[in-house]
């Protein structure tokens, strides 16, 4: 990516409803070569997809919770498992394996404390876990951050 290629990708994340024509304007292009560069980008991956942030709470989702998760197991069939049981539960909008004392770490999002108790009852249903650790966020300072390019 070069300097040109970095400021497409920076204005696409501020506002990805910018027009062909006002893309091009932002990064000083003509609509043809912004046009090029962008499928460009599509193409090699660096641009996923384009969506929608919406406000957490505007949509009555007032609780965020990080959960830890420690597992006794590692084998593919109990990830697969893990994985599925997951990916079924729309709240949880943030899965990562880790690397440290916790396996893996959630960020689920629910309307109030009785919602998340409800997710996460659903997901110890459905999956053996060892040890699950919650933390309730007090305040999102920095959330869903631009990439830095």
């Amino acid at each position: 990516m070069d300097q040109i290629d970095r400021a497409i990708v920076r204005a696409l994340q501020q506002d990805s409803s910018l027009s062909q024509r006002g893309l091009a304007e932002k990064v000083g292009l003509s609509q043809n070569a912004c046009w090029r560069r962008l499928n460009a980008l599509r193409a090699s991956g660096v641009i996923e997809g384009e969506t929608v942030r919406l406000s957490q709470t505007a949509i009555g989702l007032g609780v965020t919770v990080f959960v830890m998760v420690r597992t006794r197991y590692h084998s593919r069939e109990w990830l697969s498992q893990f994985r599925e049981a997951v990916l079924a539960i729309p709240n949880i909008v943030d899965f990562h394996r880790l690397a440290g004392d916790y396996d893996y770490m959630l960020k689920v999002v629910a309307k109030d404390m009785n919602a998340f108790d409800r997710i996460y009852q659903m997901l110890i249903s459905k999956v053996e876990l060892d040890t699950v650790t919650s933390y309730l966020s007090m305040e999102a300072i920095a959330d869903n951050r631009d990439m830095p390019v």
